[in-house]
């Protein structure tokens, strides 16, 4: 038997639980063809969405992103913002995701003119039901294409400024498949 003092045994329960509740431990992955995680999460507004509700019909895109209105993050929702239209006409639905709570999901979408929803996600539901990474609590950088409810692309190294038009691109490498 191996003697472990006392306060080693609790410096590393408490560092295990500093990762557990900084998010720090990753989920599966979702794979292509799996369904929207059935979870909920308040927009902007505090309204409840229900993702797997709201990605059961046509194209939706759900994107992570570690903090609002960060030098990042802002590239990266504008990147969407600047090709909404292109993206609509597509048939696209935009939810973007991160740790940040209501408020300031609503104070980075009014102060960048975000036409899209945001998801505040402060106890890490959404971000663990897709399988996002976490750095000391942060959402990394993913997108996750679905067309009605079953995932058919997704990035998980997401750009800042091409975000938009790397999901333009798989919108048409999808298009043209049989």
């Amino acid at each position: 038997m191996i003697a472990i003092p006392f306060g080693e045994l609790v410096l590393g329960a408490t560092v295990a639980a500093a990762l557990l509740v900084a998010g720090s431990v990753q989920a599966a992955e979702l794979d292509l063809g799996a369904p929207v995680p059935e979870v909920t999460a308040h927009d902007q507004d505090g309204g409840e969405v229900a993702l797997a509700t709201a990605a059961a019909d046509g194209f939706v895109l759900v994107y992570f992103y570690p903090k609002a209105d960060t030098p990042g993050c802002t590239k990266q929702a504008c990147s969407l913002r600047d090709a909404y239209a292109a993206l609509g006409e597509r048939g696209v639905r935009i939810f973007g995701v991160s740790a940040d709570d209501v408020a300031a999901q609503k104070a980075f979408q009014e102060k960048y003119r975000l036409p899209f929803t945001l998801l505040a996600d402060p106890e890490r539901q959404v971000i663990g039901a897709f399988g996002v990474p976490t750095r000391l609590g942060f959402a990394s950088r993913q997108a996750f294409l679905f067309r009605d409810g079953r995932l058919v692309w997704r990035d998980l190294s997401a750009s800042t400024e091409q975000q938009a038009a790397d999901v333009l691109a798989a919108l048409d490498r999808l298009a043209a498949e049989p």
